[in-house]
């Protein structure tokens, strides 16, 4: 945990920003995987790791605006959980560990809220994202369930969201400590990414990379031959020759901060000229995003400098043609980078997204395009020192996706369907940096992992 003074600061930071009434934070529970008591690796809510900090099953936080109290609600261990856990600290013990002086049974909390709102004052709660968290929030409160959301607070959720994007010193510590985890990660799959080996194999070997010296992956680890699925979980393939490896994994540190890092490399260590020539593409398209990042900049204004960087990179090769920024304009560099150039990053790989990916990215200013690639786009709004933001641009070549186009006609003043066949091997290549936005400018955070084609040729070969 960081210092008890952090928790209470940000704690007494949220109650200011909300006019009156009781902020209810829920922490997790236990999750079961195919029976009662064999549970998931449990993870604690982020939204209680950040304002209460106990990372354990059970508690919830609550905030009263109008009498300035916080409060824990939770249980002490007994002797039939002091057997299986051995002995644990009471419960005002952890709360007075991050700050807080008042603490009651968990079973106290539905009176306690009832209580709030017989009186006439407003409970406050974040939107649930698991089914367990419905039904709590339902015997708590009273909702039915298919109701809760409609209690959801906005008010809230905004001040959560203002308070969580701006990083502290502390919290970019523990992303640049997942940063350097994500650097054995990605190193070890650029060495293993040789002929005969089955992608599982690396991948399981990364994943236990991450738990030696961290804490679980920070999602479900993208490792594939078939890079031209964005998401491809699937590694069952086995490396051949003349295919690219698209990595993207990243780790949680010991107190949840993540790192989101992929690469891209040539299986067997060594670019061909098609491969290099996509690839150095996309790797101009990540520099000059990254060079671009600084305050009051609106994110989506770099990802179309990503895009027409990819559109200009391609057009160079012969896959697209005509006039770059109306190509741009109208969507036709989509077939080739069809998703955003990348998203908040913090305690959720996709940072606070749970309380609405529009409410992250996007504001009054800046509204979400509908058009075909722009559209999902996570972040788009101006940048603001503290951000620590992805920057992820890619590019693929979907069979699906470039047949249907091609059956349409569409964008012909753009595209060179004919041209496309000589690249399908490629699959997808995406590079992707965790940055942080400074005062002046950005920072890369973390061990620069290798990205150059040089780089890259001389740590497979080594």
């Amino acid at each position: 945990m960081f210092d008890k003074k952090v928790y209470t600061e940000r704690r007494n930071k949220l109650k200011n920003r909300i006019d009156s009434g009781i902020i209810l934070i829920p922490g997790n529970s236990e999750a079961s995987f195919n029976y009662p008591a064999n549970t998931y690796h449990f993870r604690q809510d982020s939204n209680f790791l950040y304002f209460f900090g106990l990372d354990h099953p059970d508690l919830a936080g609550v905030l009263d605006v109008d009498n300035d109290k916080d409060y824990i609600f939770g249980n002490d261990v007994d002797m039939d959980d002091i057997i299986w856990m051995g002995p644990q600290p009471l419960m005002k013990e952890r709360a007075a560990g991050v700050g807080v002086e008042n603490t009651k049974p968990f079973g106290t909390l539905v009176n306690f809220l009832n209580d709030a709102i017989k009186s006439g004052r407003k409970v406050h709660f974040l939107p649930p994202y698991r089914g367990e968290q419905l039904v709590q929030l339902k015997q708590l409160l009273g909702f039915l369930t298919a109701r809760v959301n409609d209690y959801v607070s906005q008010e809230l959720i905004m001040a959560v969201i203002e308070l969580r994007s701006i990083k502290d010193k502390y919290e970019i510590s523990e992303i640049e400590k997942a940063v350097d985890i994500a650097y054995d990660m990605h190193l070890t799959a650029m060495k293993m990414a040789m002929p005969g080996v089955i992608e599982r194999e690396i991948a399981g070997t990364i994943e236990g990379i991450s738990l030696a010296k961290g804490g679980p992956v920070s999602f479900p680890i993208i490792l594939s031959i078939n890079g031209q699925t964005l998401h491809n979980h699937y590694h069952g393939n086995t490396l051949v020759e003349g295919r690219m490896m698209v990595t993207d994994a990243g780790a949680e540190t010991t107190m949840h901060y993540a790192s989101d890092i992929t690469r891209t490399v040539p299986v067997g260590g060594k670019f061909n000229q098609r491969q290099k020539e996509i690839y150095q593409v996309v790797l101009d398209a990540n520099v000059k995003s990254i060079e671009a990042i600084r305050p009051g900049v609106t994110y989506k204004s770099i990802h179309l400098l990503a895009a027409k960087t990819v559109a200009s990179g391609l057009k160079g090769l012969g896959l697209m043609k005509g006039d770059v920024d109306e190509a741009v304009s109208q969507g036709a560099h989509a077939l080739f980078f069809p998703h955003g150039l990348g998203h908040m990053m913090g305690l959720d790989v996709h940072d606070i997204e749970g309380l609405g990916e529009n409410n992250v990215g996007y504001d009054n200013e800046i509204k979400r395009s509908g058009q075909f690639g722009l559209a999902f786009l996570r972040l788009a709004k101006k940048l603001q020192p503290g951000f620590v933001l992805t920057v992820e641009p890619g590019i693929y070549f979907i069979p699906e996706l470039i047949d249907q186009w091609k059956a349409k006609k569409k964008f012909e003043e753009f595209i060179n369907y004919d041209k496309i066949s000589d690249y399908m091997d490629i699959g997808g290549i995406r590079i992707e940096d965790d940055v942080l936005v400074t005062d002046s400018g950005y920072r890369v955070l973390g061990k620069p992992i290798p990205k150059t084609i040089e780089d890259i040729e001389r740590v497979m070969q080594s």
